[in-house]
């Protein structure tokens, strides 16, 4: 089981002209996808009561207010507060995606994190042989990319705190940038760089 480490000059020359302010706008969308979006609060309007001026319009020396659900009140509405129907999407185009991708690899080239290997095979399903493979890189994490991932790969790399393992179609910028070394199996090295 061969390792290479793919430096700069073992990159498509595209590679390493893309602007890295496509990996940073892609990764901020991504990470907008992930919020939760359950910030709520209510407005004067959305809370229960108030309907009651609660003091005459004049003479009582005291503001003029015609509800207490309003926000100066305790127990009346939030003023400018945050709503969960909000969208959080960024649209990012398909172009967009592929060049943030491919600017994530080049960063890891550059480093000497980006690491292609034959074959990524933990046969005995144990996590203790997928440890063993994970701490022979040297890294300090690493995102392993499989072409067709079997069961007991999945179950030896499943627990590992250190380790992920992903298939090409899973594989993304954001992904690619999170983690401090990537490991791609050959025949996945070879499509991606085909495809550009």
């Amino acid at each position: 089981m061969s390792t290479t480490v793919i430096k700069t000059s073992d990159l498509p020359e595209a590679y390493l002209e893309v602007n890295p302010h496509n990996l940073y706008l892609y990764c901020k969308a991504y990470a907008s996808g992930l919020r939760a979006n359950t910030a709520h609060t209510k407005t004067r309007s959305d809370v229960r009561g108030g309907g009651k001026k609660p003091w005459a319009q004049k003479g009582g020396g005291r503001a003029r207010a015609g509800s207490t659900r309003s926000p100066i009140f305790v127990g009346g509405g939030v003023a400018f507060g945050p709503k969960n129907n909000r969208n959080y999407d960024q649209k990012v185009n398909k172009k967009q995606k592929k060049l943030a991708l491919n600017r994530a690899l080049a960063d890891l080239a550059i480093n000497e994190k980006l690491f292609v290997i034959d074959s990524v095979s933990v046969e005995s399903g144990k996590t203790k042989d997928a440890k063993s493979f994970v701490n022979g890189l040297g890294q300090r994490d690493v995102l392993v990319v499989k072409e067709t991932i079997d069961d007991k790969t999945f179950l030896a790399f499943r627990n590992l705190q250190d380790a992920y393992l992903v298939e090409p179609n899973e594989l993304n910028a954001y992904l690619a940038a999170a983690y401090h070394s990537v490991v791609i199996e050959k025949a996945v090295w070879d499509k991606l760089t085909k495809e550009g």
